[in-house]
């Protein structure tokens, strides 16, 4: 991380254990989320449904270092982890039965990082 320390206390928690699990497991799909985390604000990624709709395939699992917004549509099941999803997000994601979890929750499900596609 640079020399200003993030003042949002989860997101600085979430980019230490990102980092320690990487380590721990041999990924380093862990490592380069982290390092996009530890971007300053204005330059983390935003990535619309529309892109992971196009993006992604039925049941796969996708990572966005950054928020999530809601414009366009998803029209099939995704498993979407994100720092942030904005109302409108979540609610396509459930809509088309679809997961929108936590990076830290997928680190906990995957550890390894396998099978995961990063979009941004």
């Amino acid at each position: 991380m640079s020399g200003l320390r993030k003042t949002n206390i989860v997101l600085r928690k979430a980019i230490e254990e990102l980092r320690k699990q990487a380590s721990i497991n041999n990924a380093p799909i862990w490592s380069s989320i982290a390092e996009e985390l530890s971007k300053p604000t204005r330059r983390r990624r935003a990535v619309n449904i529309s892109r992971i709709n196009r993006y992604s395939k039925p049941g796969d699992v996708v990572v966005v270092p950054g928020k999530v917004l809601g414009a366009g549509n998803i029209d099939h099941p995704v498993t979407v982890a994100a720092f942030g999803f904005s109302k409108t997000a979540l609610e396509k994601i459930v809509k088309s039965g679809g997961r929108a979890i936590f990076i830290l929750d997928l680190v906990k499900e995957n550890p390894t990082g396998s099978n995961i596609k990063i979009i941004g």
